[in-house]
Order: structure tokens, then sequence, then C-alpha cells
């Protein structure tokens, strides 16, 4: 990485830290009534969660599949929603909570079973540590790091999301959703000084952005290598449609974008940015995008089912706030994840106070063709839902529109 490019992201990084400053105590405008009673709703739902969590010491992941032990790729998503709660509030109530779910994932930052470790222990330990400092955090942060660092090949240049498997034909799988890990490498090594926890992520994005994604920016589930030349073998699927010529998952979208914006962060790199660009605008202008912009399962499938995945627009709704503040084409990103949110905290999505076992969000998919948490809740779907609606708070509390950011 180039000294300027080492300026711009130590710059990116202090500009983002500063807006989420003191949510709660802004002197801006007081925020929009929906926006609050989102984040209310928020909160009295996490209560009730928590106190699931805490009698059985188990984690949510759906209403479908109920409470999971921390093996679980979901497991860290609930005390980051935690943690979110007490950046919003300041209540010391929520920072025990956090806490003491946060800790149900210690034992997790040595598991290399999958690259999974990072949306376990970023979106935990990471919160944890950027709200408190708490020394002990930062160690199991670079721990975690060099244990998904050990699912990095030098020979293909990528992160192995999953162990090779002879039924799929696959020798070297790498799916859209590891990009997410990469906040945990590049996080580690700004608090180590480990360059080779830099290398890893930066090589895996690189590889990624020329390998998995189609001319049009539309990308597959899986990306197959082979695991000695590094070349690819085969685009496949495990979620969205199994049409690998074109399918367009659109969670694994959702994904891409907010990884490629998280790396600009990051780095600096203005590829990664044009990227994350020209991919949300692939997503806004996509003819299959629902009025309400909460898509469905797959962009390309919605003649074999309507479902919807609300998770898919709560990521992107948090990545589109995020990428406002550094595109010169911010104001359009800002819109349009705007009217993502204000889809989300409507009633057809938000679920009333006291139901939905606790979950926020209503109307995710999971898997649809593999018939797996259909139309439910998904704790992820809930985290990125906080995320967002936190960033649009930091925005709108900066500044009238993010056309003011735009030199971030």
């Amino acid at each position: 990485m180039t000294r300027i490019a080492l300026l711009v992201a130590a710059f990116l990084s202090a500009a983002l830290s500063s807006l989420a400053h003191n949510i709660t105590g802004s002197a801006a405008a007081t925020p929009p009534a929906w926006t609050t009673h989102a984040l209310d709703v928020a909160a009295r739902q996490s209560e009730m969660m928590y106190r699931r969590v805490d009698s059985c010491g188990m984690l949510p992941r759906s209403i479908a599949r109920g409470m999971r032990p921390n093996t679980d790729w979901t497991a860290g998503f609930f005390p980051g929603t935690l943690w979110y709660l007490y950046e919003y509030t300041a209540d010391p109530a929520w920072r025990a909570r956090a806490e003491r779910a946060t800790a149900l994932m210690e034992g997790q930052q040595f598991n290399a079973f999958d690259h999974d470790i990072g949306f376990k222990m970023y979106s935990s330990y990471g919160a944890g540590y950027r709200l408190t400092g708490n020394r002990a955090y930062r160690h199991i942060i670079f721990r975690s790091a060099k244990t998904l660092s050990s699912r990095y090949s030098y020979k293909t240049g990528l992160i192995m999301s999953w162990e090779p498997d002879s039924t799929r034909d696959w020798q070297f799988p790498v799916i859209i959703d590891n990009l997410i890990n990469l906040e945990l490498l590049m996080e580690a090594y700004k608090l180590s000084g480990d360059t080779t926890l830099r290398h890893i992520a930066i090589s895996h994005a690189d590889r990624t952005m020329r390998h998995h994604y189609r001319d049009d920016m539309s990308c597959p589930h899986v990306v197959d290598y082979d695991p000695e030349s590094g070349a690819v073998r085969k685009f496949d699927w495990n979620n969205g449609s199994d049409d690998t010529a074109r399918s367009t998952w659109s969670r694994g979208q959702s994904w891409g974008l907010y990884g490629y914006t998280m790396m600009y962060r990051l780095t600096g790199d203005p590829r990664y940015l044009r990227h994350a660009e020209k991919i949300a605008d692939f997503l806004i202008s996509h003819p299959a995008m629902p009025a309400d912009m909460v898509p469905y399962w797959d962009y390309t499938g919605a003649g074999r089912s309507d479902l919807r995945d609300a998770s898919a627009a709560a990521i992107m709704a948090s990545a589109l706030m995020e990428l406002s503040t550094y595109s010169s084409g911010g104001d359009k990103y800002f819109r349009a994840g705007e009217r993502q949110l204000r889809s989300l905290a409507s009633e057809q999505y938000l679920a009333e106070p006291g139901t939905h076992e606790g979950f926020i969000i209503k109307h995710a998919t999971g898997n649809c063709l593999r018939r797996s948490e259909l139309d439910g809740a998904l704790v992820y779907a809930d985290y990125y839902f906080v995320e967002a609606l936190l960033r649009y708070l930091r925005i709108t509390a900066a500044a009238t529109t993010p056309k003011a950011l735009k030199d971030f």
C-alpha cells in the first residue's frame, strides 16, 4: 500500500469514527420519527431476545432454526446488535448485556474450520473494542485474524471459504460472503502492524474483484478455483438460483457492495470505490428491484418464487449509507438506501414489539431453493438494519445531505 493510500485510509476511518460520536447527543435536528420508532422497536425486541440468550447460553439465528451454539456462522450478530444499541443509547445496561453476550463467543477465536470467524468475531469483539477500547478484546481480534489467515493460500491468492467437497466438485470454493471477513484482517493489521494480514485481505479482494464478477456486475454465490494454479474452475451456487450462468442471489450482491465499500474505507484504494459504485448502480437500476427496494431472494428468480429477502435490503442499505459519504454520486446512493430503510421500518417489515420471537425484521429468506428459513426472521437482517439506521443518523446529523461529505 502506498503512503498516499495509507493516509487516505486513515482519514476515511477517522472521519467515519467522528460521525459515530455521540449519536444521541448530537446538536443536529431531531431525528425523523420513523427512525426513533424503529430503534425503539429494535431495543424492545432485543431486550426480549436477550432474556432468552441469558437463560440458555446460546445465540439467536432465526425463528426456523432457533437458538444456536457459538459455532454457528450467525452467532456474533446478536452481540453486535447489543453493542449498536449501547452506542445509540449510551445506557450502561446495554453495554453489560453486550459484554455478556460477546463473552459467549470467546472460544471461537481459534475456530479455523471455515471462513465465518470474521462474521462471528468482528461483529461482536470488533464492535466491543471500537466502543470500549477493552485490551482483552484487542488480543482476541488479533488471534481471530491469525486463525482466519490460516485459510489463505498463496497459490490462489484467496481465502478458502469451505473445505473441498467431492460431491459438489469443489476443490477451492470461495463465496462472495467471504469479503465481509476482510474487515477483521484489516483492523487486526492496524492494531498489530502485521502486514501479512493486510496482504491477505487485499489479495483476496483483488482476486475476487477480478474473477467473481460478470461483465454486468452481477456475481454467483460460489466460484471454485484450482488449488495449484489459482485458475477459475467454475461458477456454482449454494444459495440463490441454481442457474449458475445468470444467478444473482440478492444477499450475495449486497455482500459484495458492502465488502468493496468497506475495503475502500480501510485502504483508500479508488479501485474499490469504483467497483462498489458499479455494483450499486447495477442493483439500484435492476429491472427486478421491487418498488419498495426490498429484493426478491434472487434478482433472476421472481418467476420461481416471489419470496423477499429483507436481509439483502438491510445489508444493501447499510452499504449505501457508507458509500454515499465517499462517492461523488453520494446523494443517489443515500436516497436509495433511505428508501430501503423506510420500507424496512414500515409495519410491513418491522415486527410488532413482543412478537416475532424477539427478532426485529420480518420477511427475510435464508435459502429459497433449499427451503431453509423462508419468509421469516434472520438475526443478520436485524444487525444490518440497526447498523444502517445508525449510519443514517450519523450522516443526517453531520450534514443536510451527504453531498457535504463527498470528500471523505
